[in-house]
């Protein structure tokens, strides 16, 4: 593989305060080196060394490439309706989920490929380079291992979300559908090459109870947990995500003081998704109270086609900075390092000598644009592996 020089940035985000000034370790008017697919060498770019291939910034911002830690690709159909509902005034429930298993089932592994490679292309052209995919539009054994197969194919980050609701077909017959999910399905999801399992623990999803038991024989399968909590009301999630360690936990939309110094005394992430309050025209999440508290906080899409369908985690950054009282800096970095701690991964979400070769170069000359000039394709560049996509 050749080696990239990437010089004359105007303003190097590394995303490790030992690695420049700030919290988000700028650096101005350097330059790096990536070769065989890592970062080699950071510098002065009037001190740069000779590489193989050159990329000039010509005075721009680069930063880490962006990691979206909860995603939901792999689906088919529309939901644009219930959308357009939502907007007349009808509130957001979550039951909505069911529409899309329908047309998922429905659909075969060409059209769930096209509409991942879609999405997942969309994400790139925004600087996303790491996105987590889930699983959760099957709900049987057969159409989430085939989710997953197909995740696999644009991720190693996929999660098994077998319980994401109860399908109709199980309606009244929960404790059948969780020991479904716990047996056959959970197999099924590890010979997929699932790395994570995720639970719904929400009113009208999955209860505490439930959830701890699927959550545990996923991790006693090997899998690490990650939870979606507190998204629609305050409830167990958060209490259980920290009680079983889990990698993050999801939405974190309704909390409570003992939910945020739970968070905060824990090695589990607050991961935020602006993009479904903004869909769902709910409360934003408290990010101001979670980083006072000490808390680790990530920020993601949670593409989805019901409660957030966006690629975008410029969007989000600009949506965390407006309405959830986070500075610009605090939003990249939780886009970049947080959602790489949602994913217990050290190799990616900064620019430091040994990261991986992922970054994003923009049409500006500093990150703060990213909050500053909201809907604006400012991304111009992104290298992936040490390649130019």
């Amino acid at each position: 593989m050749r080696s990239l020089l990437v010089t004359n940035i105007g303003e190097l985000v590394t995303a490790d305060p030992a690695w420049g000034e700030g919290p988000l370790g700028i650096r101005h008017n350097a330059a790096l080196v990536i070769d065989d697919r890592r970062v080699e060498w950071i510098g002065r770019a009037a001190d740069a060394p000779a590489a193989d291939a050159r990329l000039d910034a010509d005075g721009a911002a680069v930063l880490p490439g962006f990691v979206d830690s909860h995603s939901h690709l792999v689906f088919a159909g529309d939901r644009a309706p219930e959308f357009a509902a939502r907007m007349g005034g009808q509130p957001y429930t979550g039951g909505g989920i069911r529409t899309t298993v329908g047309a998922t089932r429905a659909a075969d592994d060409e059209q769930l490929r096209t509409n991942v490679a879609r999405l997942r292309n969309e994400a790139l052209r925004q600087g996303t380079t790491t996105m987590e995919i889930k699983s959760g539009y099957g709900l049987s054994v057969a159409d989430e291992a085939r989710s997953l197969r197909v995740a696999r194919e644009f991720s190693v980050e996929t999660t098994f979300l077998g319980a994401h609701v109860v399908p109709a077909e199980y309606a009244d017959r929960t404790d059948d559908y969780v020991s479904l999910v716990c047996g056959p399905m959970l197999t099924a999801a590890r010979s997929a090459g699932a790395r994570w399992i995720d639970v719904f623990c929400e009113r009208g999803a999955f209860d505490a109870d439930h959830s701890r038991a699927i959550l545990t024989v996923g991790a006693d399968a090997g899998l690490g947990v990650r939870i979606h909590a507190n998204q629609l009301t305050e409830g167990p999630g958060v209490q259980l995500a920290v009680e079983l360690n889990a990698a993050s936990a999801d939405h974190c939309t309704h909390l409570s003081a003992a939910d945020i110094a739970a968070l905060a005394g824990s090695a589990t992430v607050a991961t935020l998704l602006p993009g479904a309050e903004f869909s769902t025209r709910s409360p934003y999440p408290p990010a101001r109270a979670l980083i006072d508290a000490g808390a680790t906080v990530a920020l993601a899409t949670d593409c989805n086609p019901g409660s957030s369908y966006t690629t975008s985690m410029p969007f989000c950054i600009a949506l965390a900075v407006r309405e959830m009282a986070m500075t610009p800096a605090e939003a990249v970095l939780a886009a970049t390092r947080g959602g790489a701690a949602a994913l217990r991964r050290r190799d990616i979400g900064h620019l430091t000598v040994g990261a991986r070769g992922d970054l994003v170069v923009l049409d500006a000359p500093s990150y703060v644009h990213l909050a500053y000039r909201p809907g604006v394709p400012l991304t111009t560049t992104v290298v992936l592996n040490g390649e130019l996509v």
